[in-house]
């Protein structure tokens, strides 16, 4: 193997390592929305694929849209961009919950980024956060890593949706609604909607282009926080 067929392969580690199960950004306190399900009879076995598939697509138009626009616009420099997108991708979030856990986490990234990855983009967007212009959103955060990394967005986008469909197949086990053999299965029956969620998200054009229309989520995730025991903040 030639040094030009590996020449690239510390962007591609780098985007392995920030989106590893184990990178300690506290991705595993969060069951994103499932706990909430259980709590409330809704997620039999049965259920998950729909469940899952439904969270996926909604963060196709929300966080994996607001991470690919924050990637561009680090790429770009345009670091207004960056700062109205995890301003946006903050408003629309209604649960109280869901914010709190987005923000705890993607502060978690820009602080380790720095010993694990030497990224100036994460140090500047801590910088903007420290001063209370922009929120630091996980997804905003992880799109502007992934960017000085330089991870091509598609990749950056397609694995941090993967990244998310894995902890909420992990958080099924821990729920005791799947075992680690129907999680597995669980990840191969999404993958079609992986792929459509990170068309979705790469079509994004502008921070006004952030959505997300999960009612349903919404009004399980109000419940969820003010539940007498979880076992997720999310």
């Amino acid at each position: 193997m030639g040094h030009r067929s590996v020449g690239d392969l510390g962007a591609l580690l780098a985007q392995f390592q920030l989106t590893d199960s184990g990178f300690p950004s506290g991705l595993y306190t969060l069951s994103h929305g499932l706990e909430g399900h259980v709590q409330l009879g809704l997620a039999r076995a049965e259920d998950l694929r729909e469940l899952v598939s439904d969270l996926v697509w909604a963060a196709g138009t929300a966080d994996a849209a607001a991470l690919a626009l924050a990637h561009q616009a680090v790429t770009s420099g345009d670091w207004d961009t960056v700062v109205e997108t995890d301003r946006r991708l903050h408003a629309i979030k209604l649960s109280a919950e869901q914010r709190t856990a987005s923000v705890r986490t993607g502060r978690q990234v820009l602080d380790i980024a720095g010993p694990a990855f030497g990224s100036a983009p994460a140090a500047r967007l801590a910088g903007l956060v420290a001063d209370g212009a922009s929120p630091g959103n996980h997804a905003v955060a992880v799109g502007a890593v992934h960017a000085g990394l330089g991870v091509p967005v598609r990749d950056a986008v397609a694995s941090d949706l993967y990244a998310f469909a894995a902890s909420c197949a992990g958080a099924s086990v821990r729920l005791g609604r799947l075992d680690f053999r129907a999680a597995q299965a669980l990840l191969r029956d999404v993958r079609p909607d992986l792929v459509r969620a990170v068309g979705s998200a790469l079509a994004a054009r502008h921070p006004s282009d952030l959505h997300a229309s999960t009612p349903g989520a919404d009004i399980v995730s109000a419940a969820h926080e003010r539940a007498e025991a979880r076992l997720f903040i999310t």
